[in-house]
């Protein structure tokens, strides 16, 4: 079992800058790939950004520049910057994890962009 546990979102304006993080637990050996992923009011859980045990990340072409996931393999943690933000990036942020072909989510954490 994997636990995830998000902080960091909040109210930002637009253009803003928010850093969130998730810590997970309870693997004993580290986990596959780890990211995050949104949910928009009425429409589906969408990708952000991935990043696997090697460092290879993958992101959504509409935060490409824009946001950056790093992770540290030790700790077991995933941190999306997210820079110049906009108000279509309005959304519950989900982190994400991969491990022994099982999918793992947090709880989610709410991310606000004013115009």
């Amino acid at each position: 079992q994997v636990q995830l546990v998000e902080s960091g979102g909040g109210l930002v304006q637009a253009g803003g800058s928010l850093r969130l993080s998730c810590a997970a637990s309870g693997s004993g050996f580290s986990i596959n790939v780890m990211g995050w992923y949104r949910q928009a009011p009425g429409k589906q859980r969408e990708l952000v950004a991935t990043v696997n045990t090697g460092g290879m990340t993958n992101y959504a072409d509409s935060v490409k520049g824009r946001f950056t996931i790093s992770r540290d393999n030790a700790k077991n943690t995933v941190l999306l910057q997210m820079n110049s933000l906009k108000p279509e990036d309005t959304a519950v942020y989900y982190c994400y994890a991969f491990r022994l072909s099982r999918n793992y989510w947090g709880q989610g954490t709410q991310v606000t962009v004013s115009s």
